[in-house]
């Protein structure tokens, strides 16, 4: 089933953006594993829609309700499962597109795919919506690793060409990702926050939208974690990030920019450091080699596109009577949904290494 991913840890994403709920069911969790619910809504809200330029106006409060395998604060073991109240549905905003395919979206292909027979009312299944449970997992994921000492952050990298400082590759730590996750508008240098907030307006401004870059970051990740071939760190991580609307790009360490690299400037030499452990004098692998952890940072960076429901009118075809038609979007949609998808990255990694982690002797 598409919606259900299924490795050491399965999990089932279920529900529609106009609809009563979604939710989540997650199921091989390890039990006897506390979880301090307070700081599950503390991720979700990071997520969850800003009273700012940046972000939707739609007020969701994102309070997930525990259904089955949590008691006395601790997981049980059997599958977890969560849902998640819709409550500020405007379905009217989408009486009008039934049978127009709205540009960028699923609307088209979604109906050939269901026969006609899926919920388009805000994008349905196909919504950003759905990675509030997608959040909620990894909210759940990130608690389990933070006890053995393994940390998943992320910021805004890049907003339609305005630049945020990378992370340090090689020396980031708790401390910078805590401080990070504590902001309004997650980025390292808040000057260049401002002129993306600014660029994001501009965008609201103009009935357009933008995209941009997140980058993310895992430290503390054992070395040999993953596999070669079809089940490793990055297939895993892959897989997960792909999950989130809007995702058109993903690239590891130095990713694209090593096409220009000679083997000696793009190869990690390693060596032994002060503590006795094997590890890398640069970090262009991004924590993985073959698959597997190699014991430095996991870095990665994920491109999403400008949000598709823009204001200004657009062209496109009736899909019933197979003719040309004009289209303006109504609604409350994000300028650009970067802002917003920082979590959702960390909750997809997060999954992704607890799969991996559970291998780990152990663990």
């Amino acid at each position: 089933m598409s919606s259900t991913w299924k490795n050491n840890i399965s999990f089932t994403v279920f529900g529609e953006s106009h609809g009563a709920a979604i939710g989540v069911c997650i199921d091989d969790l390890p039990p006897g594993e506390s979880i301090d619910f307070d700081k599950v809504c503390e991720f979700m809200a990071r997520r969850a829609p800003k009273k700012s330029v940046t972000s939707t106006h739609r007020s969701e409060k994102d309070h997930p309700t525990i259904v089955s395998g949590y008691y006395n604060g601790k997981t049980t073991g059997t599958p977890l499962c969560a849902f998640i109240a819709n409550t500020d549905q405007h379905s009217n905003d989408y009486s009008n597109l039934s049978k127009l395919a709205r540009p960028g979206h699923a609307d088209y292909t979604g109906a050939l795919r269901y026969r006609g027979f899926n919920d388009f009312r805000g994008g349905g299944h196909f919504s950003g919506r759905l990675t509030a449970p997608l959040c909620f997992a990894g909210a759940i994921a990130a608690q389990i690793l933070e006890k053995r000492g393994i940390y998943v952050g992320a910021h805004i990298a890049e907003i339609h060409g305005i630049k945020d400082k990378n992370f340090d590759p090689i020396n980031t730590d708790k401390d910078m990702i805590r401080e990070i996750r504590q902001k309004e508008f997650p980025v390292i240098i808040d000057v260049q926050g401002n002129e993306m907030v600014k660029e994001i307006d501009r965008a609201r401004k103009d009935k357009d939208s933008v995209g941009g870059i997140v980058e993310c970051i895992a430290i503390n990740v054992p070395a040999g974690i993953g596999s070669p071939m079809f089940d490793g760190l990055e297939n895993s991580i892959a897989q997960l990030i792909f999950g989130i609307p809007a995702v058109k790009g993903l690239e590891f360490g130095a990713g694209f920019d090593t096409v220009m690299m000679t083997g000696s400037e793009n190869n990690d030499e390693f060596y032994v450091n002060d503590k006795g452990h094997v590890v890398t004098r640069t970090n262009n692998h991004g924590g993985i080699l073959g698959g597997i952890s190699s014991g430095m940072p996991i870095t990665l960076r994920v491109a999403f596109k400008p949000t598709p429901s823009i204001s200004k009118p657009q062209e496109t075809v009736d899909y019933s009577a197979i003719k040309n038609e004009t289209l303006e979007i109504k609604g409350r949609h994000d300028p650009c949904v970067v802002p917003r998808a920082v979590p959702c990255v960390e909750a997809a990694v997060n999954i992704a290494l607890l799969n991996h982690m559970l291998d780990y002797p152990n663990f």
